[in-house]
């Protein structure tokens, strides 16, 4: 009987990112929400123990949180992955290239004083069970640069490196590698639900200043929106499901615990090999104990 694959929810704001992950899958179908008509495409990942579901969201914090709430609750995602573009903020950092978020900003948390604004950042970091598969996935890439680098977030689309918006991140958060408006929304939604991890995943099509709108005339959108796309199919291809309660919860060739099974509270040795020190506690009741401690 063949094994049922197990789910990752792809969420993306603009449609040439949607149709870029779109066409990785084969066998696709529509899905749609009993009570909000959302829509999702589900479909098989060749060569990856996943089935994807895609959800082209919209633009804007606002929406992305909501939207991936609903699709937590709705889907089940073990994951959830933001793919789509971003623009630049480092020079060394080429259109096209994609940036995988270590850390994700909401640039625009503080409090104004008669002294002036002062930040009071905000952060959520990637997963990082999808950061270690993302890395070892992305190792040796050739078709395009990857950068591990943290990402800002606002509601705003920056064309201007002169801007009082571009000197609050560079003086602020100057780390980020990026600029986008959802991923603040998303990481916060999974961080809330608690289950699924997050990870953001961008290509550079601009680079946030005056010649934004020339880059994107000659194509840098769906080349961006491409590249992160098979930046998120290698990841997924890494990517191992988490073990389920009552399977094995690794290959019995390997690890520390080898054949061990996981009960949904307790782990069963009784196959296993073990080495190393092993501490117990015993939490029944012993004959003649008045209290079972």
């Amino acid at each position: 009987m063949p094994e049922t694959k197990r789910t990752v929810a792809v969420l993306t704001a603009l449609s040439l990112e949607y149709n870029a992950v779109r066409a990785h899958l084969t066998d696709v179908e529509t899905l749609t929400h009993p009570r909000y008509g959302t829509k999702a495409k589900l479909g098989q990942l060749p060569d990856s123990p996943w089935q994807v579901a895609v959800i082209n969201m919209g633009e804007g914090t606002l929406t992305a949180a909501t939207l991936t709430e609903r699709v937590l609750t709705w889907l089940d995602p073990e994951a959830v992955l933001l793919v789509g573009v971003a623009g630049g903020l480092k020079d060394d950092i080429g259109i096209g290239d994609v940036v995988i978020a270590t850390k994700v900003y909401s640039i625009h948390g503080g409090k104004q004083t008669p002294d002036g604004f002062l930040v009071r950042p905000e952060a959520w970091r990637a997963s990082h069970r999808l950061e270690q598969a993302a890395k070892e996935a992305l190792g040796d890439t050739t078709d395009f640069q990857t950068y591990f680098k943290p990402i800002a977030v606002g509601d705003v689309v920056l064309a201007d490196r002169k801007s009082e918006l571009a000197e609050h991140i560079h003086t602020h958060y100057n780390d980020a590698a990026a600029i986008e408006m959802e991923s603040s929304g998303v990481t916060q939604a999974v961080h809330l639900a608690g289950e699924a991890g997050a990870l953001i995943i961008r290509g550079i099509s601009d680079k946030a200043d005056p010649n934004k709108s020339g880059d994107d005339e000659t194509g840098s959108q769906p080349r961006a929106a491409a590249n992160a796309a098979a930046a998120a199919v290698a990841i997924l291809r890494e990517l191992d499901p988490k073990p389920v309660p009552g399977q094995a919860a690794t290959d019995p060739r390997e690890g520390p615990f080898r054949g061990e099974t996981y009960g949904g509270d307790h782990y069963d040795f009784r196959k296993s090999t073990f080495n190393g020190s092993f501490v117990a506690k015993f939490v029944g009741h012993r004959p003649g104990d008045e209290d079972g401690r």
